[in-house]
């Protein structure tokens, strides 16, 4: 099992589209991806799950992958967080 902890940065926090491109990202590896946050665990590959989570702008969030890829997942959802969604 691999995680990361990471932190929102983009002013509107995760919305559609960057929901929408995290389970796109996360849904290319093999391996499960969770996401944790303010206490819940959901899975990364879900859009409405991620939706649910209500991610705003300062939210830390823990990307945790478990199977064959599971590093190279967390680092591409990590690098992807990091890089505010291209959106800024």
């Amino acid at each position: 099992m691999t995680e990361a902890t990471v932190t929102i940065e983009n002013k509107t926090g995760i919305h559609a589209r960057p929901a929408s491109v995290f389970v796109q990202t996360a849904t290319k590896f093999k391996s499960k991806v969770q996401i944790k946050a303010k206490g819940k665990t959901v899975d990364a590959k879900s859009i409405l799950m991620i939706m649910s989570m209500g991610l705003v702008k300062g939210t830390e969030i823990t990307i945790v992958a478990d199977g064959p890829d599971e590093a190279d997942a967390v680092k591409a959802l990590k690098e992807l967080v990091e890089s505010k969604f291209g959106e800024e």
